[in-house]
């Protein structure tokens, strides 16, 4: 009995200095299970799914080409800007604008998140969380590049077109070109330098998602890369082997390879008959038909100037001889030589 009178109720406000004691501890916990978890988004992901997006452009642009393939010959030509820049509208329309991922994103399990609601929000759970690009990120990601791209071609082949680089006798031209070429130098520089930052952080590719602040995550924790590795590597040895022979075939005479190859050739009978009407390059009617000096064998004159330049001892394919320079055929204008 002596010791359970020695038991006294706890005052009435304990529990009130209890919880202010212990309130500091629980806010710590709690803003420690709130903390972001970091997260690291594949480098090679986003420079695939860059190079995705790149290679559906070129595929859309392919079969538009064919449906105009009957029309006049060259009309797109002078419009690639102007296609290059619609189809480019086309896949913003149909995916940063409707909240979709691109192509090569939605491949690779990407999408674009606003990066600065994420900083004024605060700490978050993981680094997948966040909303995406606002209406006005929309229109200027579509102003920077289709508008940005479409202008900035049109203004190098204008200045190309009117050769500003050559007009000494203008001086406001010769200092639009200088301009010109001092803005493409910076903004490469700019790119290169952005680069090598993305290659640090994995952040922002290039320097429009890094002006907007666009950051690529992933759509889905649990979505496996779509595009294997192993087609990737593939993708890429038939890409740097046919930009290899892009370079080597002007640098080829194929006349000399013809000449190589002829003792091989089963049907000698037919290529002994060469019709003299003909261009022994391309073997068509000539345009702008020249003659090759001394032998006076017709060529076209872009065939014929081009195998000039590629190889200064370019010999006929029908006689062998040397040709030392080229006259338009039917002119009596001095001779021409081919190297200059």
């Amino acid at each position: 009995m002596a010791a359970l009178n020695l038991r006294q109720p706890p005052p009435e406000d304990e529990w009130v200095h209890t919880y202010l004691k212990l309130l500091p501890q629980w806010k710590t916990l709690a803003l420690s299970h709130q903390s972001m978890i970091p997260i690291s988004i594949s480098r090679v992901n986003q420079f695939d799914a860059a190079r995705l997006d790149i290679e559906m452009s070129a595929m859309l642009k392919e079969q538009l080409v064919k449906v105009f393939s009957l029309m006049k010959p060259g009309m797109l030509f002078q419009y690639e800007p102007e296609l290059d820049a619609f189809l480019e509208f086309l896949i913003w329309r149909f995916s940063i604008w409707v909240d979709k991922p691109t192509p090569g994103n939605a491949l690779m399990d990407l999408r674009y998140r606003d990066e600065r609601a994420m900083e004024s929000r605060g700490k978050v759970r993981t680094g997948l969380e966040g909303p995406g690009l606002t209406i006005a990120l929309k229109i200027w990601y579509c102003i920077a590049t289709v508008g940005g791209q479409y202008t900035w071609a049109r203004i190098q082949s204008f200045s190309a077109f009117r050769r500003w680089g050559d007009s000494e006798q203008r001086p406001l031209a010769r200092r639009a070109w200088i301009l010109i070429q001092r803005v493409e130098g910076l903004y490469k520089a700019a790119s290169f330098g952005n680069l090598l930052i993305f290659l640090y952080t994995g952040r922002f590719r290039n320097l429009i998602e890094r002006v907007l602040q666009a950051r690529l995550v992933y759509g889905s924790p649990n979505m496996n890369r779509a595009v294997s590795f192993e087609y990737m590597n593939r993708q890429l040895v038939w890409n740097e082997f046919s930009e290899m022979l892009l370079l080597l075939l002007p640098l080829l005479n194929s006349s000399s390879v013809k000449k190589f190859l002829s003792p091989f050739s089963k049907d000698k009978s037919s290529s002994s008959k060469v019709d003299d009407d003909t261009c022994p390059i391309c073997q068509a009617i000539p345009t702008i038909p020249f003659l090759s000096l001394p032998c006076q064998h017709r060529y076209c004159y872009y065939c014929l100037r081009t195998r000039c330049a590629a190889a200064p001892s370019f010999r006929c394919p029908r006689c062998g001889e040397p040709v030392v320079a080229m006259q338009r055929h039917g002119s009596l204008a001095s001779n021409t030589n081919p190297n200059q």
